[in-house]
């Protein structure tokens, strides 16, 4: 089993590595040029940078709160705030290097591992609350797609994007409250296929998931989350003065992040960048300047992240040193007053 996944993570990386190669060749880009652009970014701009991510990394860590809040059993201890943002930076750095599905599963799942009932608390959570960022996608590439078949502009696209955002959170609430309110008859029937869906949908509308309120959060935030998105883009585009348009990143971007949620490749690699230079072109960038953003947002993306998430994961390390000894100093003193 470890042959075997050391050979697909190989194999991953190939792939990517190809991808990349292929879309220099294409695009004719000098590699060596988005390098000096993107060492020329100066300190300002690449700290601006750094604090959007740390925004979407705190946008992602207050879904998964909402979600543990909800699936987790009552003697089950809180996570702290600070802990799950700790956790879900260090899943968005491994989310670099490992393919994004699962480096925030891993992640969470052993950021939970000691606090009861991890594979639901980890696991679960973030796969719902990823699903509703897949959801918003959906949504939001409906929005992309009209304006290329009508041959929009910005605005045009902004207005289906929000009348993509009010179609999202109204149905995705109701939908939910009408879950909830289904009678399930709770007899064991003949066929354990029905079964087990009545007792899995048994189990939903005990557990809170399908309150509405619940549903219309996590879909806001998940808007949220792509709106940092965009403003990402749009401060790497002022940082390495590059000629592309905003609202060509926010068209494109609904492409990138599906096309990145079905990835294998170590963090989307080579497909990240094909799709956005394709995507950037149906919008009126031409190739090798969309070509060259992405490899630049590549770089800085990761330079950000490590800005954001070494900090946070170090710090939530220290903490956790410092409680232990703390409890340690406090049983020996318990013991020496016993004695």
């Amino acid at each position: 089993m470890r042959v075997r996944s050391v050979l697909l993570g190989l194999g991953s990386l190939i792939v990517g590595n190809a991808l990349l190669r292929l879309l220099l060749v294409i695009s004719r880009v000098d590699l060596c040029g988005i390098f000096q652009r993107v060492r020329s970014v100066d300190t300002l701009s690449f700290v601006d940078l750094s604090l959007l991510v740390g925004v979407n990394i705190y946008l992602s860590t207050q879904k998964w709160q909402i979600m543990d809040r909800v699936l987790r059993h009552r003697t089950d201890p809180e996570l702290p705030a600070f802990t799950a943002f700790a956790v879900t930076s260090a899943g968005n750095l491994l989310g670099q290097f490992l393919p994004v599905q699962l480096s925030m599963v891993v992640a969470r799942t052993l950021g939970t591992w000691t606090r009861g009932r991890a594979l639901r608390r980890g696991t679960v959570g973030t796969l719902i609350e990823q699903g509703f960022d897949v959801l918003t996608i959906c949504f939001l590439m409906m929005a992309s797609a009209g304006t290329r078949l009508l041959r929009g502009d910005a605005a045009l696209w902004f207005l289906l994007a929000i009348l993509a955002a009010l179609l999202a959170l109204g149905p995705v609430g109701a939908m939910a409250g009408w879950l909830r309110r289904v009678r399930i008859d709770p007899v064991i029937s003949p066929h354990k296929r029905l079964d087990r869906l009545k007792r899995s949908l048994l189990q939903l509308q005990e557990s809170g998931l399908l309150e509405a309120s619940v549903a219309r959060r996590l879909m806001a935030l998940s808007f949220a989350r792509f709106g940092v998105l965009v403003l990402m883009a749009g401060q790497i585009t002022t940082a390495i003065r590059a000629d592309v348009p905003v609202w060509h990143l926010a068209a494109a971007m609904p492409f990138v992040v599906f096309s990145n949620a079905v990835a294998i490749t170590p963090g989307g690699l080579g497909i990240t960048e094909l799709t956005y230079a394709a995507a950037l072109n149906l919008f009126g960038t031409p190739v090798a300047t969309g070509a060259a953003w992405a490899l630049a947002n590549r770089f800085l993306v990761i330079a950000a992240t490590f800005a954001v998430a070494i900090p946070a994961i170090g710090l939530f390390f220290a903490l956790c040193l410092w409680h232990r000894a703390r409890n340690a100093s406090g049983k020996i003193a318990a013991s020496q007053q016993e004695s």
